[in-house]
C-alpha cells in the first residue's frame, strides 16, 4: 500500500521569530485489516523552508497581525505554491505571543493561508512538549531507553521537557532567554526584560561591554544549571511552573540558542541581543562539560511540519449530552493502559496531569482512552471514577468533556462519567483511535444520531 500523499504547511509564530515550512508527506492506515484505523505519517519530505523572521510586534503586548499575514505571503510566493496547492497544515502560536491580547486577530488573518487546518495557541507546557518531540530527544530517549532533558532556549523563556525511555515525565518553563536584553549593533541597550529589572540597573541608553554583561549571563547559567540538577531557589524565573527532575538525564538543547552554544569567534551582538554570548557561556558551563545532545532540529524545533487529516465515522456505541456541535481543533491527550489501570485517585491525578498539558486553563480537550473489552461491571465502574474524578475541574468551567474510546465501550462508560458529573455536557466516542498530541474536530451526529463524524489531524514536527 503506497499511502496518500499530501502537501502541507506549518506556519510557526513565536515570541522572537516566525517562520513557515512546506512538506510533502505520505499518509498511510496501519491498522490491520477489520480493525479501528491508525493513520500515521510514516515519510515527510521538506519542499520549502522560509527565511527566519523576527516576529511583528505593535507593542511588547500586541502582535502586528498584518505583518505576521505580510510574511507568510511572501514565503509562499517565494516558495513558488500556490495557496490552493496546500492540502492540509497547521497554525500555532507559540512562546509569550500566545498569551497576547490580539493572538486570535492573528489567526484570523492567517484563516486563508490555513483553511481548516490545526490552529492552537500552545501553552508554555504543550510548547515544551512540541520542542522535545520536534527536537528528536523523544526519539533518542526511546531509542537508547534512557532519560532525555529537553531545553529549547529561545527569545524569551526555556521550556524543559523530561523523558524517559520514550515516556514523557514532566514539563517545566524558566525565564531564560536570548532576548531578555535587546541593543543596538555598538551594545547599547534598548530592552532590558522586567524579570531582570529587580538584579540589575542598567538603563536603557547605557552603551555595555561583554565584561559588564557577564553578571547577567552568569545568573540565568545558574538558574539553568539548578534546574537540570533538580535543586530549588529560582522562582522568579519560573513562568507557569518548575520541572522535578531527578538522577542525571541526558541534556539536549534546541531552539534559536543552541545554534549559538559554542566557542566561535562571533561578534556578541550580532543579533541584537544576548543570544551569541548565552549560547557561549552555556557551552563553557558544567551543562556542556559532558556529554550532550545538540537537537537534530535546533530553530525549527517546535515549527509544526503539518497537520494531516484523515476523516472517519465513530463507533455507534457513543453517548452525547447537552452538546452543541461542531466542536473544532480539540487537542488529544492519551493515557496508557498502565495508567488507566491505576487506582481512581491516582487516574484522575494522571488525567488532570496531562489535560494541564494540552489544554491549559480548562479549555476543551479530547481524553483517550484505550478502555476495556467486555468490562465486568466493576471495571467500568472503577474507571469511570477516576476519569470523572481527572475531569471534575474542567466540568465546572462549563465547556463540553469529551472521551474517546478504542475500545467498544464508548456509551457505557459515558453514562457512567454522566451520572458523576450531571450537570456537564459530555461526549464519549468509541472505535477512535487517537495519539498523545494530535488534535480532533467532531461534527453533528449522522444516521439517525446513531454515529459522530469525527477528523482526526495528526501533527509532524521537525
Amino acid at each position: 500500500m503506497t499511502g496518500e500523499r499530501l502537501l502541507s504547511v506549518g506556519i510557526d509564530i513565536g515570541t522572537t521569530t516566525t517562520q513557515l515550512v512546506i512538506s510533502r508527506l505520505t499518509l498511510r492506515n496501519e491498522g490491520a485489516a477489520f480493525s479501528v484505523p491508525q493513520f500515521a505519517i510514516t515519510e515527510k519530505k521538506v519542499l520549502y523552508r522560509s527565511a527566519i523572521h523576527f516576529t511583528p510586534l505593535l507593542s511588547d503586548t500586541r502582535i502586528d497581525a498584518a505583518g505576521v499575514r505580510e510574511i507568510v505571503a511572501r514565503e509562499y510566493t517565494a516558495s513558488g505554491y500556490e495557496k490552493s496547492d496546500i492540502q492540509t497544515g497547521a497554525v500555532i502560536i507559540t512562546g509569550e505571543t500566545a498569551r497576547k491580547e490580539n493572538a486570535r486577530e492573528v489567526l484570523s488573518a492567517l484563516s486563508d493561508f490555513a483553511g481548516d487546518f490545526v490552529v492552537a495557541t500552545a501553552g508554555p507546557a504543550l510548547e515544551s512538549v512540541l520542542a522535545g518531540k520536534g527536537s528528536g530527544a523523544q526519539a533518542y530517549s526511546e531509542e537508547q531507553q534512557c532519560a532525555v532533558l529537553n531545553l529549547d532556549i529561545g527569545g524569551g523563556t526555556t521550556n524543559l521537557a523530561l523523558f524517559e525511555n520514550g515516556k514523557l515525565k514532566d514539563t517545566g518553563c524558566l525565564n531564560v532567554g536570548g532576548r531578555l536584553m535587546k541593543f543596538d549593533t555598538d551594545g547599547t541597550l534598548t530592552y532590558l526584560s522586567p524579570v531582570l529589572r529587580p538584579h540589575f540597573d542598567f538603563q536603557i541608553g547605557q552603551r555595555l561591554t561583554e565584561v559588564d554583561l557577564q553578571p547577567v549571563l552568569s545568573l540565568l547559567v545558574d538558574i539553568l544549571c539548578r534546574t537540570v540538577s533538580g535543586q530549588g531557589g529560582i522562582s522568579d524565573f519560573i513562568t507557569d511552573k518548575a520541572i522535578t527532575v531527578t538522577g542525571e538525564p541526558l541534556l539536549s538543547f534546541s531552539g534559536g540558542v543552541a545554534d549559538l552554544i559554542d566557542d566561535k569567534p562571533r561578534d556578541p551582538f550580532a543579533y541584537g541581543d544576548l543570544g551569541v554570548l548565552l549560547g557561549r557561556a552555556i557551552y563553557q558551563s558544567p551543562l556542556c562539560q559532558g556529554r550532550f545532545l545538540r537537537a537534530k532540529e535546533t530553530i525549527r524545533a517546535t515549527v509544526i511540519g503539518a497537520g494531516s487529516h484523515t476523516t472517519e465515522l465513530s463507533g455507534s456505541t457513543i453517548f452525547y449530552d447537552r452538546v452543541r456541535f461542531p466542536l473544532k481543533n480539540l487537542p488529544v491527550a492519551a493515557l496508557s493502559e498502565e495508567e488507566e489501570a491505576l487506582e481512581p485517585p491516582a487516574l484522575a491525578e494522571k488525567i488532570r496531569t496531562k489535560t494541564a498539558i494540552f489544554a491549559p486553563e480548562g479549555t476543551p480537550t479530547v481524553l483517550a482512552l484505550h478502555g476495556l473489552q467486555n468490562p465486568r461491571f466493576s471495571e467500568l465502574c472503577k474507571l469511570a471514577d477516576g476519569v470523572a474524578l481527572g475531569l471534575r475541574d474542567c466540568a465546572e468551567t462549563g465547556n463540553p468533556l469529551v472521551i474517546a474510546v478504542r475500545a467498544d465501550m464508548g456509551k457505557a462508560l459515558g453514562q457512567a462519567v454522566g451520572m458523576l458529573l450531571p450537570d456537564a455536557p459530555l461526549v464519549c466516542l468509541d472505535s477512535v483511535a487517537l495519539s498523545e498530541g494530535s488534535y480532533l474536530d467532531i461534527g453533528a451526529p449522522v444516521a439517525g444520531g446513531q454515529v459522530l463524524p469525527v477528523v482526526v489531524k495528526t501533527l509532524a514536527l521537525g
